[in-house]
C-alpha cells in the first residue's frame, strides 16, 4: 500500500513541475534559515560541554549588589584569592590562576606580536584540552616550559613534532627562552578559556605587578580563577562560607565600608555597595550577562524566533501552494471516491505526498545551509560547521523538524480535498478556495512577519547611523592610535614625537597610558571628596596635549600646560559628568576645588579644568565620571597621532619608517580610532544584516505564497474573465481585477504589523543611552516595499490570466 501511494505521489508531483519546484525550493529555503540559526543557538548553548568535568569547575568572581544597582559580577579577581581557597576549603581539589598577557615574541628571526597565557600547573587536571604530544602532568611541570595549540605549531615551526624547540618571549624588556614541552589539540570555538601559548603561572611571579598584587586582595591584575570542587561538594551554593572566608582575607576593606556608611542616612546604607566571592559554573560563563563578558541569552531566543517566523512563513507558503496544486484534482478525487476509495485514505495519499515533499526540501535545505555556512560564519562572527559528533541533538531536532514540517503543512490541503463530495465535484460544482478566510489569514500573517522584520531592519540600521555619526566629545576622525606596550615607550616616544612631528600632514602627535575604542579597557580607582568615597572614577594619564590634540574642548578652565611643573604633580582636568553628579556643583565652582584617591598617601589633586563630557563606550551607556592628569613619568601604552586628512597611505608608510628606525624588532602595530570605536557596533551591524536577510527571505517566500495563490484564483475565476473579456473589459482591468483583494491583505498586514513592531524595536532601542525615536515612515516604507513587490508578483499570474484566449475558457460552458 505504501508503495502504491509512494508512486502516486511521484507521478502527481512530475505532473506539476513548476508548482512543485517553487514549492521545494520554498520549503528548503526556509529549511536552511532555520537550521542555519538553530546551529548557531546550539552552538551558544554547548559551550564548555566537552570538559569531562564540566559540572564540577568554576570560576571564582567578584560579585556586587546594592547601591540602586543591578546585581552583578566580574571574573576578575585578585591573586590570592585562589591558593587561599584551596588551602581553606577541603571541597576545592584543585585551583588555577590564568592570565593573559601580550608580548612579543621570536622564532628564529621572526619577531611577531601573540597572547601568551599563564596559568597555574593545575590547569590540564581541571581542563579537558587533549594534548596530541607530551604529557598532562608534565607540560607545565616547569616554569620555562611552554604548551602550543596544533595550529599554532604549523604557523610558527610547519609541523606539531615541537617538543623541546624553544620560542623567545619578551617579558618586560629582554626576551627569555621558554620550551615547548606539549602540543594541544586546537581549541574549540565553544570554549570559553582559550590559548595558543600557554605557559606557567609562576613565570610571572618575579615581575613586579603580580609581586606588589600577590598578597593584596584590593587589587586585581586581570586573573581569572578557577576551582575543581569535588563530588557531592555543596561549597558553590554555599554563601555563608563564601562570605566568612571573604571576611577573614578582607576584614580590612569590610571595616572601611562601614566607616564610610556611618555619615549615611538609613536609605544609603542600605543601598551601599556589597562585595563578595561567588562560584560560577563554567557552563554559565558564556550565557550569564549579570557577569562581565557574558552574552545575553535573550538575544538567541530573538535569533531563534526570527528563524522560526521565517520557516513559519515557508511552511504557509507550502500549504497555499499545496492548495493551488490540488486545484486540477477535484475530478480525480471525486473519481477515486466514486470507486470506494475511504476520505482516510485520501487523507494518507495527500499527507505522503506532503512528506515526501518535506523530505525532499529538508535534504535540499540541508544542502543549501552547508553552502550558505561560510557566508553565514561571515555575518555571525562564529566558525560553525554542521556536526552530528559535536551537536548530537541537531539530529533529532531537523528530523523531528522535517516531520513536523510534512504534517503541518499538509494537514490543511488533505483535509480540505478529502472532505469532497463526489457527486457535486464531477458536476464541477466544487471551487477550489482561493479566496476563502482560511488561505486569506495565512497570506496576511506571511506579510505581517515579513514587515515586521524589514520595519525591525530600518529601525536597526538606523540606530547604527545615528551611533556612527552622533559627535562623541571629540575628533575621532583621522586619528592613528600605536600600539607601544611591547616596547621601551617611555624612551621611544619623544623620540618618534621628535622624528615626525615636522613632518607635511603630521597635525598633532601625543600619548597616552590607555587606549580609545573597543576592546582598550579602561583604567578607574576610587577617589574622595570633601564628603564621601567617589567610586568608578575612569582615569586618562596622558601627555600635556593629550585632549586638545585628540579635540577634547574644555568649557572652563585651563589644558595642561608643559611649563607649570605642579601640573604633573597636583593638576587634574575633569569630565561635567564628575562636576555634576559627583561633586553636586557646577562648573565655575569646581575649578580649583581637590580630590584625593580613597585609598593610599597621594597628594591631593586639583581641578584646573572641565572637559566637555566623550563617550569612551559604546552608546548603550551613559558618560561616568572621568579624570585627566599629566603624570611626570609617562609610560604610554599608546601613540596618537593626527593625519591631515586625505590618503592616508604616504603618511602611515611615514609612521611605520619612523618606527622602524626606532624600534627594528617590533612590527609597527596601529589602529584607526574611528575604526576602533566601530567596533562597538559589531554586533548591532551583524544583527541588522541578520534581520535583512531575514526580512528578504521572508518577503521572496511571501511572494511564492501569493505566486500560487494568484494562479488559484485565476484558475477559479477563468470562466468570469472570459466573459468579461467578451464583454469588452481591458487587460488592466481584469488584472485589476485580480489584484484588489490581495492589496487589501497586505494593507491589513501593515496594520496589524505596525503595534508590535513598534513595541519590540522600542524595548530594543531602551537599552541605548542615546537612542533614535521611530518614525511614521519606517512603517509606510516598510508597507510600500512589501507591497510594490507583492504587486509585481500578482501581476505576472493576472496578466497571464488577462491575455489569455476568451474563447478557451468558455468552450466548455
Amino acid at each position: 500500500m505504501f508503495k502504491h501511494y509512494l508512486k502516486i505521489s511521484f507521478r502527481n508531483l512530475a505532473q506539476q513541475k513548476v508548482l512543485t519546484g517553487i514549492n521545494i525550493l520554498g520549503l528548503s529555503i526556509g529549511i536552511a534559515c532555520f537550521s542555519l540559526f538553530l546551529l548557531y543557538a546550539v552552538n551558544e548553548f554547548s559551550y564548555d560541554r566537552f570538559h569531562t568535568k564540566a559540572d564540577r569547575i568554576y570560576r571564582i568572581i567578584e560579585w556586587w549588589e546594592g547601591e540602586g544597582r543591578e546585581p552583578g559580577g566580574s571574573g576578575s579577581i585578585s591573586t590570592p584569592v585562589a591558593p587561599a581557597m584551596k588551602k581553606d576549603f577541603p571541597d576545592v581539589e584543585y585551583a588555577v590562576r590564568t592570565t593573559d598577557r601580550g608580548c612579543l615574541a621570536r622564532v628564529n628571526d621572526h619577531v611577531f606580536h601573540t597572547s601568551i597565557t599563564f596559568a597555574d600547573a593545575d590547569f590540564f587536571n581541571i581542563f579537558s584540552f587533549p594534548l596530541i604530544r607530551g604529557d598532562v602532568h608534565t607540560a607545565l611541570k616547569d616554569p620555562g616550559h611552554l604548551v602550543v595549540t596544533r595550529e599554532k605549531a604549523l604557523t610558527l615551526f610547519g609541523t606539531t613534532d615541537v617538543v623541546g624547540k624553544t620560542i623567545q618571549i619578551k617579558i618586560d624588556t629582554a626576551y627569555k627562552p621558554f620550551t615547548i614541552s606539549a602540543v594541544a589539540e586546537n581549541i574549540p570555538a565553544n570554549s570559553s578559556k582559550s590559548f595558543q601559548l600557554l605557559g606557567n603561572f609562576e613565570h610571572l611571579a618575579n615581575t613586579e605587578m603580580v609581586k606588589q598584587s600577590s598578597n593584596n586582595w584590593h587589587m586585581t591584575i586581570g586573573i581569572d580563577a578557577f576551582v575543581l570542587l569535588k563530588q557531592e561538594s555543596r561549597l558553590a551554593t554555599d554563601h555563608k562560607r563564601l562570605a566568612l572566608f571573604r571576611k577573614k582575607y578582607a576584614e580590612e576593606e569590610i571595616q572601611d565600608r562601614k566607616e564610610l556608611k556611618k555619615g549615611k542616612g538609613k536609605k544609603d546604607q542600605q543601598q551601599a555597595v556589597q562585595s563578595g566571592i561567588r562560584l560560577q559554573p563554567l557552563r554559565d560563563i558564556h550565557m550569564n550577562p549579570q557577569v562581565e563578558g557574558g552574552a545575553d541569552p535573550k538575544n538567541i531566543w530573538i535569533l531563534i524566533t526570527i528563524a522560526a517566523a521565517v520557516l513559519l512563513i515557508a511552511c504557509i507558503n507550502f500549504t497555499t501552494l499545496a492548495i493551488g496544486r490540488s486545484a486540477g484534482r477535484a475530478k480525480e478525487i471525486g473519481v477515486r471516491k466514486v470507486m470506494g476509495s475511504e476520505r482516510k485514505q485520501l487523507i494518507v495519499q495527500f499527507l505522503s505526498e506532503s512528506f515526501l515533499l518535506s523530505v525532499l526540501s529538508a535534504v535540499t535545505g540541508l544542502i543549501l545551509a552547508c553552502v550558505l555556512l561560510p557566508l553565514f560564519n561571515q555575518l555571525a562572527g562564529r566558525q560553525l560547521y554542521f556536526s552530528f559528533s559535536r551537536f548530537p541533538e541537531l539530529m533529532w531536532l531537523l528530523g523531528g523538524l522535517t516531520l513536523l514540517v510534512g504534517l503541518l503543512a499538509g494537514s490543511y490541503p488533505a483535509l480540505v480535498l478529502s472532505s469532497f463530495n463526489p457527486v457535486e465535484v464531477l458536476k464541477r460544482k466544487i471551487r477550489v478556495g482561493g479566496s476563502n478566510l482560511f488561505t486569506r489569514s495565512l497570506v496576511t500573517l506571511q506579510f505581517v512577519l515579513s514587515i515586521g522584520l524589514i520595519i525591525s531592519t530600518i529601525v536597526i540600521l538606523q540606530q547604527i547611523a545615528f551611533m556612527r555619526s552622533k559627535n562623541i566629545g571629540f575628533n575621532k576622525e583621522n586619528v592613528v592610535m600605536i600600539n607601544t606596550q611591547r616596547v621601551d615607550a617611555k624612551r621611544i616616544y619623544p623620540l618618534y614625537k621628535q622624528a615626525i612631528q615636522s613632518n607635511t600632514g603630521i597635525m598633532d602627535i601625543t600619548a597616552g597610558e590607555m587606549g580609545l575604542g573597543s576592546g582598550e579597557g579602561q583604567m578607574g580607582r576610587g577617589y574622595r571628596n570633601y564628603k564621601e568615597e567617589i567610586s568608578g572614577v575612569i582615569e586618562y594619564p596622558g601627555d600635556y596635549n593629550f585632549l586638545n590634540a585628540l579635540g577634547m574642548q574644555l568649557v572652563a578652565g585651563r589644558y595642561f600646560d608643559p611649563a607649570i611643573a605642579s601640573d604633573t604633580m597636583s593638576a587634574v582636568i575633569v569630565n561635567e559628568e564628575l562636576v555634576h553628579t559627583v561633586l553636586g556643583t557646577t562648573t565655575a565652582n569646581a575649578l580649583g576645588k581637590t580630590i584625593n584617591t580613597a585609598k593610599g598617601n597621594n597628594p591631593p589633586k586639583t581641578i584646573i579644568g572641565i572637559s566637555r563630557n566623550f563617550n569612551f563606550e559604546d552608546l548603550t551607556h551613559q558618560v561616568r565620571p572621568q579624570l585627566f592628569s599629566r603624570p611626570a613619568n609617562l609610560e604610554p601604552a599608546r601613540i596618537y597621532v593626527r593625519l591631515q586628512a586625505g590618503d592616508p597611505a604616504a603618511k602611515l608608510a611615514l609612521l611605520s619608517n619612523a618606527w622602524k628606525k626606532l624600534v627594528p624588532d617590533a612590527p609597527f602595530e596601529y589602529n584607526f580610532v574611528d575604526e576602533k570605536f566601530d567596533l562597538f557596533y559589531k554586533s548591532e551591524e551583524r544583527w541588522s544584516t541578520i534581520a535583512g536577510w531575514a526580512g528578504g527571505i521572508s518577503i521572496f517566500l511571501a511572494c511564492l505564497g501569493l505566486f500560487g495563490l494568484a494562479a488559484l484564483a485565476a484558475v477559479n475565476r477563468t470562466k468570469e474573465i472570459g466573459i468579461r473579456k467578451v464583454m469588452g473589459a481591458t487587460v488592466t482591468q481584469v488584472a485589476g481585477l485580480l489584484s484588489k483583494d490581495f492589496i487589501k491583505l497586505i494593507t491589513i498586514a501593515l496594520v496589524i504589523a505596525s503595534p508590535p513592531a513598534w513595541y519590540f524595536m522600542n524595548n530594543w532601542l531602551q537599552s541605548y543611552a542615546w537612542r533614535i525615536n521611530i518614525t511614521w515612515w519606517v512603517f509606510g516604507l516598510a508597507g510600500l516595499f512589501s507591497l510594490l513587490v507583492a504587486v509585481t508578483t500578482i501581476s505576472i499570474q493576472a496578466i497571464k490570466a488577462a491575455m489569455a484566449n476568451p474563447v478557451n475558457s468558455l468552450r466548455t460552458e
